[in-house]
């Protein structure tokens, strides 16, 4: 049995759809991420950073105790080889794969969220914060746009690679990017967005879902959001 402690976030739908192209049944279990539920006791013992998502394998390969595993990429790795799908074996493909896996969890994701934050979240304008990290995003987009030129799926074959970048370009136009601006970028999102492990993931978990409006964020929701240094 696995079980996702999950949010409505994008590296939540990472692990949603790499879990729906590996028909995987997973036990589902919300965390109410404003009222802090991913800050107790439960979920920290196993996702020390406290977030989300967050997943735990009762019946691991080696037949021991169960597994836990915390941030979506190690999540998607943690899976793709227990299951043997969406993760080459040989080395250069396999190292290929793991480089843009990377290169989402430590740039697109955190890069996008900062720029999300600046634009929709502050009190008070932060002009040099939000041109900061939106040329950032432009950036990365244009990487991204340049690693796909003549490809289909990021490195040939659709890999977890493909899974870790999609659901951040959801965010696009909130992050003040023009998707249609980058011509490989907007061809490959479309692709994935018509795979039907997407579409069934879309349909139950954000269909009719304004995905890219900010939710008012009352003070209490702020200050576990953002107040945070523990």
């Amino acid at each position: 049995m696995l079980k996702l402690y999950s949010a409505r976030s994008p590296a939540v739908f990472k692990v949603l759809i790499g879990l729906e192209e590996l028909g995987l049944e997973f036990e589902d279990r919300p965390v109410n991420i404003p009222q802090g539920e991913q800050l107790t006791p439960e979920v920290l013992a196993f996702s020390p950073n406290g977030r989300v998502p967050a997943l735990v394998d009762t019946e691991p390969a080696d037949g021991g105790a169960p597994i836990p595993v915390f941030e979506s990429g190690a999540i998607l790795i943690y899976l793709a080889e227990k299951y043997g799908r969406l993760l080459p074996t040989g080395q250069r493909a396999r190292t290929a794969v793991l480089e843009w896996v990377m290169w989402q969890m430590a740039g697109l994701g955190p890069m996008m969220g900062q720029a999300r934050h600046f634009r929709h979240f502050t009190l008070e304008p932060q002009p040099y914060s939000v041109e900061r990290f939106t040329n950032e995003v432009t950036r990365l987009f244009s990487v991204l746009d340049r690693r796909l030129e003549g490809r289909t799926f990021i490195c040939d074959a659709y890999s977890i690679a493909d899974i870790c970048c999609w659901p951040w370009l959801l965010f696009a136009r909130s992050n003040g990017q023009d998707l249609d601006a980058f011509v490989h970028l907007a061809r490959w999102f479309r692709a994935v967005q018509e795979r039907p492990a997407v579409q069934r993931v879309a349909q139950r978990w954000w269909a009719g879902v304004p995905i890219e409006q900010p939710q008012p964020l009352d003070a209490k929701t702020r200050s576990i959001l953002f107040g945070r240094t523990r």
